[in-house]
């Protein structure tokens, strides 16, 4: 399995409120609704900083995982021209795309 965990921050003018009712509730649903997620992605998940007393503020507005059995899903489902025209495009207005923070990983269950 091939990991991928996106941090990002809002658009400029965008408030933490308005950016995380878009991320859940339009840009999700739209990611989801394109057929190449069914068919390349394993896990998707949009998640976004709770207040955590004792720890630093949150240096991200949001974090999106997408999980790939390997890279030919990965590249099959971001080469899709559903994806290129119609979820890449709408990142943009809820992104700042110079926010944009990449790990790609696999995993070592320890526990």
């Amino acid at each position: 399995m091939i990991k991928f965990a996106y941090l990002v921050n809002r658009a400029e003018g965008m408030t933490f409120e308005q950016f995380v009712e878009y991320h859940r509730d339009h840009h999700a649903p739209l990611f989801t609704s394109i057929p190449e997620a069914g068919r390349y992605v394993k896990k998707y998940a949009v998640s976004h900083p709770v207040p955590a007393p004792g720890y630093p503020g949150p240096a991200y507005d949001g974090l999106t995982e997408i999980w790939f059995e390997d890279w030919a899903g990965h590249d099959a489902f971001f080469a899709s021209e559903n994806y290129k025209n119609l979820v890449n495009p709408d990142e943009a207005k809820f992104i700042d795309p110079n926010s944009i923070a990449t790990m790609v990983t696999t995993e070592k269950v320890v526990i």
